[in-house]
């Protein structure tokens, strides 16, 4: 079984740095790519709200991303196998 959903306001989500979440971001689309997800669009913005960056697709915030990836690397990637 899969660990909680991480909250948007989960405390963690303030360390990341622009930087972080580009290569997330990046990583999202390499692994989104086998099951035809497109997202070349998104980014990060400049700035952030209450101390958190958000994402450029609706303006969603970086736990949105994690939660996705999670579910990515559960479908691609044996070692995150339960």
């Amino acid at each position: 079984m899969s660990p909680e959903p991480i909250a948007p306001d989960d405390p963690v989500i303030r360390t990341y740095t622009d930087a972080e979440v580009t290569a997330l971001l990046a990583e999202f689309h390499e692994a989104g790519r086998p099951f035809g997800i497109r997202w070349g669009s998104a980014a990060t913005l400049p700035g952030t709200v209450d101390g958190r960056i958000l994402i450029d697709f609706g303006n969603a915030p970086v736990a949105t991303l994690l939660n996705l990836l999670r579910l990515l690397r559960e479908r691609t990637d044996p070692r995150w196998e339960t």
